[in-house]
């Protein structure tokens, strides 16, 4: 007889508006029932807004270079010298479609360095990236522990495009207590043959699972994924960094 395997996935709704100083660990604590082997999924955006990192355009002096992409680019050169702040490089713009894709100091490729102002508090103010996803999810997953007992592993998350595929996907930008990457080099396929070239994203795929979820024109900041128990270890891990391809190895650039 065969047999059937499986994971849930459930949305917290309801959590307060986030804002700056925000005690987001404590809130999901108390909101969600969490277990050692759960996985909570967050959106990157309410732990950027817990953090801080919002930045209101008006107070912005672009410089030369932000002008001159501004210009190139139609956007607004404040908003482009706030990207270039957050950026060590920028990789690709296109003038016709008004795009801009840099690599952040994090070392992810992404538009805009991941500044964005959808959901951002107040018109004229734009949300960054934590600092340091991996060190926001360690902090999060000691805070529950903390309160709670219980030691799930924690994924931060946010939108990506891909350079060879349409639409956005979920992927992870920071995680604690979770192998981000099952490799299966070594192992043997159904025949026998030995795979060679095969890692499995686990944080990657654990983000876009929990979008489809997420409600993202309202309150779904969080996703408990249950079922997974297998990547979860009782220490914060490696995080997402060791998911970042080495630029000798990214043949998009």
């Amino acid at each position: 007889m065969s047999e059937l395997a499986g994971i849930s996935v459930e949305a917290l709704r309801g959590l307060p508006e986030v804002t700056p100083g925000f005690d987001l660990g404590a809130a999901l604590a108390d909101a969600i029932d969490l277990s050692d082997g759960d996985v909570l999924a967050i959106s990157q955006k309410v732990v950027s807004k817990a953090e801080g990192r919002i930045v209101d355009l008006d107070g912005v002096e672009p410089g030369s270079e932000a002008i001159e992409l501004g210009t190139r680019l139609d956007k607004d050169p404040k908003l482009v010298e706030v990207v270039l702040s957050e950026s060590r490089a920028v990789i690709r713009t296109d003038a016709e479609r008004g795009i801009l894709i840099t690599e952040t100091h994090h070392g992810f490729i992404c538009a805009n360095a991941g500044v964005d102002a959808s959901n951002a508090p107040a018109d004229g103010s734009v949300v960054l990236l934590p600092a340091d996803p991996d060190r926001s999810a360690r902090e999060i997953r000691a805070k529950i522990a903390a309160l709670k007992g219980s030691r799930p592993a924690v994924v931060i998350s946010d939108s990506f495009g891909r350079a060879w595929r349409l639409g956005q996907v979920e992927v992870a930008i920071g995680c604690a207590g979770l192998d981000p990457l099952d490799d299966w080099r070594g192992r043997k396929d159904t025949v026998g043959r030995e795979l060679t070239a095969t890692t499995i994203g686990i944080a990657d795929q654990i983000a876009s699972a929990a979008d489809l979820v997420r409600d993202k024109t309202s309150r779904t900041p969080a996703v408990r994924v249950r079922g997974l128990s297998r990547f979860v270890r009782p220490d914060d891990g490696p995080g997402c960094g060791g998911q970042l391809r080495p630029p000798g190895e990214d043949l998009f650039r």
